[in-house]
């Protein structure tokens, strides 16, 4: 599991239904640019807006568009273990290959907390498990050290580190060689795959999966003036997509590219007309270069 991966947005029709067609087309486009893996029903997936049937819908919508063995990472978080561990029953049955699991939301476990979670689920022997580390969305952070603890269980095979700080990847690295690390923020994955890092789960990847496939795979490879010509050319876009809270911005860019339609589930809104007009510029830019 390594590369660029998809947080994939799941498209809508105007009445807020999902669009399944624009799914499996926005995946088929993604596919031909050379995006490696897609994480449906994660935070740009709008998960926490979806119902149980339409998870199931979204997840084996992507499982039946993508070739044999490409990573299917579904997003299985949730702040109550048995519900996390009900969706990863669902993802499994729906054709993921594997579960992101984010740490709880909300309730701020502690490590003893995290340690209890995570096990349980990796102990369900449903998925392999990806953890994600995101402390400025849930309120909690999964340490390298007790990353280290949990990537002693064989279904612990991964995480998704978006906390903002380029030392963790070192930090997991030595206490846990084997594991696959991913950047979670595409502002600093070119940096992050150039110290070493597996890949990224990248919003980018929406919009511009190119771009963003051939910055990662120049940045992993070592080719450092590539990569950051890249990530130059990529940076506004980057800042860009998010301007307003995610989504909301990559579904509005995707609309402008005709891709889909721009809806987003309330409480998320549209997004402001100023930051339409700036997206736009930005879009306008990226195509010039």
């Amino acid at each position: 599991m390594c590369g660029t991966l998809c947080a994939l947005v799941t498209p809508m029709d105007r009445q807020g239904h999902l669009d399944l067609p624009a799914l499996a087309a926005l995946v088929q486009w993604q596919l031909q640019a050379g995006v490696e893996g897609f994480v449906p029903c994660g935070t740009t997936g709008e998960a926490t807006a979806l119902t149980a049937a339409e998870r199931r819908e979204v997840i084996a919508c992507v499982a039946a568009e993508v070739p044999a063995g490409t990573a299917v990472l579904a997003g299985t978080g949730s702040a109550s273990t048995q519900e996390a561990q009900a969706l990863l029953q669902q993802a499994r049955d729906a054709g993921a290959t594997a579960a992101l699991v984010v740490t709880p939301p909300y309730c701020r476990p502690s490590d003893a907390g995290l340690r209890r979670h995570y096990l349980t689920l990796a102990e369900a022997d449903l998925l392999p498990l990806v953890a994600y580390n995101v402390p400025s969305r849930t309120g909690c952070d999964l340490t390298p050290a007790l990353m280290g603890e949990l990537a002693r269980h064989p279904n612990v095979v991964g995480i998704k580190e978006a906390s903002g700080e380029l030392d963790r990847l070192a930090a997991v690295q030595q206490l846990a060689p084997h594991l696959a690390i991913l950047s979670g923020d595409d502002l600093s994955a070119c940096a992050f795959n150039l110290m070493g890092g597996d890949g990224v789960v990248s919003v980018a990847a929406n919009v511009a999966p190119t771009a963003t496939t051939q910055m990662v795979a120049a940045a992993r490879r070592g080719d450092v003036a590539t990569a950051r010509r890249l990530h130059a050319q990529l940076r506004p876009l980057f800042a860009a997509l998010f301007i307003e809270s995610n989504p909301v911005p990559t579904k509005a860019a995707l609309s402008l590219l005709g891709k889909m339609q721009a809806t987003v589930r309330s409480p998320l809104a549209a997004l402001l007309p100023h930051n339409q007009q700036r997206l736009q510029d930005v879009l306008q830019a990226q195509e010039t270069l």
